[in-house]
């Protein structure tokens, strides 16, 4: 459904677009007087740098509003967010709200120019989004955006469906993949990147049992046909399919693209960093080096094919996805220009790869991992870690490390800390103990990825540096013969640990109300099948899987044979193969509710890339309440990215304190803070209309605890 504001204005606006030789831009400025943002990275090769000047250290403190624009769809209860970093096109900005409904905007006032719904006539689904892309070709100008499986085409100028782009506008991102998967979880987070007349796509896929491959698609921007796919899990034949059981790719998932990629336009590159194979925390029914699986891949652009590829852990199972868009850079490295791709990792680690050839810029050393403890896992034996650069998060957590913030947490994680493996060695696998996973799920670097100053060579990354716990228990093993239990005792043992002991929200939404939302089916089918970073749990014995729908809706489920749905059929789906599950994402706090481990909890990194050198380190916000007590600044965790700029400054937002910061470059000191509306937990772009240079970011808050928003603030000197 489309929606349009000032229509008239819009019409004049898109009129404009379309006849740049008789007209001139927003603020009617000429064309060449106005800086754009025209992809998420900013550019192509995802710098996320802008040669913008206006704002810089001598006068960024004197930033003010320049305007506020507020989408209307935010959650009152905390469960919607806005990780979008928006687009502006000759002054004209794209971007998506906390229900994705997608708008444009005037980029100098933020007023609206149209809107669409792309969950008209179907169920809204619940899922995140981190923009648009854009495509022209003379007067034909397009958006391109994905809510839940559909891909849809938009005509930039009022956001209208093109009638002509797959089916009357869409295209189902669920069909072609080579087997049906038309009732699994499909979607993109992460818009596709612009190859000539490509639009090339990854998506995300469920992270359990059943899951759908992850294979990266090229759509034609015209009709939406599928030009060429790339098997991340390689078929009969194909190179790497020996790194998998016999047969196994034909029901293998995951090794997806959830990330984003970046492009080298000039030699026709696009490199594609995918996630683990599924299901994340048991591999023993895919022994092997799972190859495409978390790996950096360079893949000819026009046709799909593998140029070269380097896999960053061999048989993931520590959730260990590529996290990050990687960054297209020119580095001097033994006296000579290379032009290079860096890619951040969950690790903490940096690698740089010479973009033509693959060959690594610093040598990558295989060392020594643990074994698995668990029957039928079999973890590959080594890891390769980078000599250089130095990991930018910590990844080792020992007694030493543990939080002394009181007593009683001290106390608290310390006895925990005892029953635990890992902690000394991070490629400790997950165990029925319980593994320490440090860093985090979400990992030191995470999706909203780092910046490259593209005229030094200098990376720009956040951390964020607290542990979790990755605990694995038998299926049908240890409780074979057992009565079972209440939908209450099912959720607080798999449930609770991600979504709260009273179902209000933790690492995961709340599920308060969640009837309001959700039919019992969908429910039973999210359990059975997983969705996004939640786990199937088909293992769970029908009675019990019935009882904890029950529950979760708020319905009395004290005794299981009191269901409803005692005597319905499961739902269809893949069954469950593995002697274990994986009993939740637990993000390991003390008994107050801030991090297991001494701050600090989150930082904000630069490294020299032409050396491999750190340059600098430093917090990334704080904890107000804890400052009050006298406690020393400890950083946050952190969402969305940072990005850099010509005029000597790095802004980020992404933190629990609900802030938005200007950084020097050379030297990490605060230059500028400002309060947003809600946490800004997406990457800011920056871009100049009519002569005066603008930051955005969108105020979406809805992780870390923090209130639900609808805003997009821009920033600009008065």
């Amino acid at each position: 459904m489309l929606t349009m504001t000032s229509r008239s204005s819009a019409l004049g606006i898109a009129a404009c677009l379309v006849a740049a030789n008789s007209c001139t831009r927003i603020g009617s400025t000429p064309r060449d007087a106005d800086r754009d943002w025209t992809v998420t990275g900013g550019d192509a090769g995802n710098t996320r740098y802008s040669p913008l000047t206006q704002i810089d250290r001598s006068n960024v403190r004197r930033l003010r509003v320049a305007w506020i624009h507020r989408t209307g769809d935010a959650s009152a209860e905390g469960r919607t967010q806005i990780q979008a970093t928006p687009i502006v096109v000759h002054g004209v900005m794209y971007a998506t709200s906390p229900t994705l409904q997608v708008f444009a905007l005037r980029g100098d006032t933020g007023d609206e120019l149209w809107r669409f719904d792309p969950w008209t006539g179907r169920r809204m689904e619940s899922q995140a989004n981190r923009g648009v892309a854009y495509w022209e070709a003379g007067d034909d100008r397009r958006i391109f955006v994905s809510a839940g499986a559909r891909l849809f085409a938009l005509d930039a100028s009022t956001g209208r469906p093109i009638a002509t782009f797959g089916n009357a506008g869409w295209v189902d991102l669920a069909a072609g993949l080579g087997r049906d998967v038309s009732k699994e979880y499909v979607v993109a987070t992460t818009p596709g990147v612009v190859y000539g007349d490509l639009l090339i796509q990854g998506t995300r896929v469920s992270e359990g049992e059943g899951a759908a491959p992850g294979h990266v698609r090229a759509f034609d921007v015209r009709t939406g046909r599928m030009r060429w796919i790339f098997h991340t899990i390689p078929q009969a034949g194909e190179f790497g399919n020996d790194t998998w059981p016999t047969d196994s790719w034909q029901t293998a998932g995951g090794a997806n693209v959830w990330t984003g990629m970046s492009v080298d336009v000039a030699r026709g590159l696009v490199f594609v960093p995918t996630g683990s194979p599924t299901p994340d925390f048991y591999g023993g029914a895919r022994t092997g080096q799972n190859l495409f699986g978390n790996s950096l891949l360079a893949i000819d652009a026009a046709t799909g094919k593998r140029v070269w590829h380097f896999q960053t852990v061999h048989h993931d199972v520590w959730d260990r996805d590529l996290p990050a868009t990687p960054n297209l850079v020119t580095v001097t490295h033994d006296g000579r220009r290379i032009d290079a791709v860096a890619q951040i990792t969950k690790s903490g680690y940096v690698y740089l790869f010479d973009r033509t050839t693959g060959v690594p810029l610093f040598p990558i050393e295989e060392r020594p991992a643990p074994k698995s403890t668990l029957a039928g896992e079999v973890t590959w034996p080594t890891q390769p870690m980078p000599t250089k650069p130095a990991p930018f998060g910590r990844q080792r957590f020992t007694e030493a490390d543990i939080t002394d913030r009181t007593p009683a947490a001290h106390a608290a994680v310390l006895a925990r800390f005892r029953t635990l493996r890992g902690g000394d060695d991070m490629w400790t696998p997950p165990s029925l103990e319980g593994t320490i996973i440090f860093p985090e799920y979400d990992g030191a670097g995470k999706w909203g990825g780092a910046a490259v100053d593209r005229e030094a060579g200098i990376l720009y990354v956040n951390a964020s540096d607290i542990p979790s716990i990755a605990t694995m228990e038998p299926v049908g093993l240890a409780r074979a013969g057992a009565a079972p239990r209440t939908g209450s005792a099912v959720y607080q043992n798999a449930c609770a640990v991600c979504h709260g002991a009273d179902r209000r929200g933790a690492s995961a939404p709340s599920l308060i109300n969640v009837a309001t939302r959700l039919s019992a089916d969908a429910v039973r089918e999210v359990i059975q099948r997983g969705r996004a970073f939640m786990p199937s749990f088909a293992a769970l014995p029908d009675a019990e899987r019935r009882a904890v729908t029950d529950y979760v809706l708020g319905r009395d489920s004290t005794r299981v044979s009191e269901s409803p749905h005692a005597n319905e059929p499961l739902a269809a789906g893949a069954t469950n193969q593995s002697p274990y599950r994986f009993t939740g994402y637990e993000r390991w706090k003390d008994p107050d509710g801030y991090p297991a481990i001494k701050p600090p909890w989150g930082t904000l990194n630069a490294i020299d890339l032409n050396t491999g050198e750190p340059m600098w380190t430093v917090l990334l916000g704080e904890h107000p309440e804890l400052t009050a007590k006298g406690m020393a600044q400890t950083g946050t965790p952190s969402y969305g990215g940072p990005i850099v700029t010509a005029g000597g400054l790095v802004f980020i937002a992404g933190t629990q304190d609900e802030k938005i910061r200007a950084f020097d470059k050379r030297t990490g000191a605060v230059l500028w803070e400002a309060p947003l509306p809600a946490a800004g937990y997406a990457t800011p772009s920056t871009y100049s209309v009519g002569g005066k240079q603008y930051v955005v970011i969108a105020a979406g808050g809805g992780k870390l605890g923090t209130r639900s928003g609808d805003a997009y603030v821009a920033f600009a000197l008065p």
